[in-house]
């Protein structure tokens, strides 16, 4: 298996390996457990995320450039097999073939030989040429099986072999909708795939539908942005039962920003407190807007669900919708530079506040939202982000939730948190020097308690090694543990492929 990494051994032990570049460009093997592992729990954990920083002696500036490492872990009678490769995007072949980056990524851009090379690389991107591919984001299984690695770009929709890992194609949309990007975390159920579609243009969205087995996105509604330059961006957003709630937050995607050859503090996007933010609903089967109202000031990157309120004749009264909110402070996205992320010394506090925001939307025709904290922020740390829930509680009224918090002093989230957000209360895991990813709920099958089932994180060590982790659902409490051959990068999102 050819090395990925020519850094020095010293060079590694000095950053942390949750910030470090991947080994090696793939691996697999079957890890010793310690614990048990529940004899129910078949099938394969994938978790998706940028994991190689550097192409040859250059090294990249944000932890979102990095180019897609994909992890399995495949449960089977009580045994678990791990692996991981890298993505095999365009953007990806191309800069292994050319040595440097060839495509325009979150933060890196092509290095121009000429003023004429820029030119040229703007009118492609336009076209959505120069736009990577690079599916460092999330992973779905749709309802036709189909698992696809996904990015902000739509382009960047790659269909993988949930075993090998391999790279099977792009997910080209059938459509003529057009568009060069799109919401990075689609709804995706058995029954269809909801997603965002934000248009620069005529700055509003579009919400679009696609169902299993198909390619084509079909437009359920558009909504029009209230104020603002431009769309507010869109990494997430939540649904209920019968309503799609798309959020305008004041945090902007900025045209000028995608064309600058160097990036900003706020990147691709630009702060427009002035523009206030909204919240609007529509319906999922109409595509009428059904509320559209003005909210105090929020940054997030991740809603964890929404539900409908009704009142006692069962008339549904408002929408509420949770988040993993910044306190409106949009300098979270600069704290993930890697420099920021490498020279952590342990001591300063440097993770800027976060909270499980609640928002309340009234369908009663008012034009203010509500915007509160659903739990007290130093229940979790005041760190907050990366969640997942029960998927049966998808868009239903739910109490449990499950994200990775923090213990202070850091500069990261480095706990995983259970939330319940009935009794208003966090049970925290934390392991010293730890860097834990999403902590992903698969619920045990039969179960009738919304926790019955096991928590999945992959931890990321101080010295180098790393393992993957079950925590029971329920109690929060380590089940078992497998130690790899070494330390993964820190990873974003993951899915569940259950074993037919």
């Amino acid at each position: 298996v050819p090395s990925l990494d020519n850094e020095t051994v010293d060079r590694r032990d000095r950053n942390h390996v949750a910030w470090t570049s991947v080994r090696q460009e793939r691996w697999e093997g079957e890890l010793v457990v310690q614990g048990e592992i529940p004899l129910w729990l078949k099938g394969t954990y994938l978790r998706n995320g940028p994991g190689l920083w550097h192409i040859e002696d250059y090294n990249f500036r944000h932890l979102f450039d990095g180019y897609a490492t994909l992890v399995k872990l495949q449960f089977e009678n009580g045994r678990l097999i791990a692996g991981h490769r890298q993505i095999e995007s365009e953007a990806y072949k191309a800069a292994r073939k050319n040595k440097k980056v060839c495509f325009r990524e979150f933060s890196e851009v092509p290095k121009y030989e000429n003023f004429m090379a820029y030119v040229g690389d703007i009118a492609k991107l336009f076209s959505g040429a120069s736009l990577t591919d690079n599916a460092n984001t999330g992973v779905v299984k749709l309802g036709d099986g189909r698992v696809v690695c996904l990015t902000e770009t739509q382009k960047g929709s790659l269909v993988i072999d949930p075993n090998s890992l391999e790279t099977l194609g792009r997910l080209e949309y059938s459509d003529s909708l057009g568009g060069l990007i799109h919401s990075a975390h689609p709804i995706v159920t058995d029954a269809e795939f909801l997603t965002l579609l934000p248009d620069l243009v005529n700055p509003g969205y579009l919400v679009v539908r696609m169902e299993p087995g198909t390619n084509e996105r079909k437009v359920i509604g558009r909504v029009n942005c209230r104020n603002g330059p431009a769309p507010g961006w869109v990494h997430s957003f939540p649904v209920t039962e019968h309503y799609v709630v798309v959020p305008e937050m004041p945090l902007r995607y900025c045209a000028q920003n995608l064309l600058r050859a160097e990036p900003t503090p706020l990147y691709k996007f630009e702060w427009h407190p002035e523009s206030k933010a909204f919240l609007h609903v529509m319906c999922k089967a109409s595509g009428k807007i059904v509320a559209s109202v003005e909210v105090p000031l929020f940054v997030t990157f991740h809603f964890i669900n929404a539900y409908e309120e009704e009142d006692e004749d069962g008339r549904v009264t408002a929408i509420i919708a949770d988040c993993c909110e910044h306190n409106a402070d949009a300098t979270i996205l600069d704290q993930l530079r890697l420099q920021n992320l490498r020279s952590f010394n342990g001591n300063d506090d440097l993770l800027p506040d976060a909270r499980v925001g609640r928002f309340t939307i009234p369908l009663d025709g008012s034009p203010y939202g509500k915007l509160e904290s659903a739990l007290e922020p130093d229940e979790h740390g005041r760190g907050m982000d990366m969640c997942s829930i029960n998927p049966t509680k998808l868009g239903k009224k739910y109490r449990y939730a499950y994200a990775c918090g923090a213990q202070r002093p850091c500069h990261f989230p480095n706990t995983l948190t259970k939330l319940d957000l009935v009794k208003k209360k966090a049970k925290n895991w934390h392991e010293a020097g730890a860097v834990p990813s999403e902590p992903f709920f698969v619920a045990r099958p039969g179960a009738t308690e919304e926790d019955d089932g096991v928590v999945i994180s992959l931890i990321s060590e101080k010295n180098g090694n790393g393992y993957a982790l079950l925590l029971d659902g329920s109690t929060f409490e380590e089940i078992a543990r497998a130690k790899l051959p070494y330390g993964l990068p820190y990873g974003l999102h993951g899915c569940w492929v259950p074993k037919e």
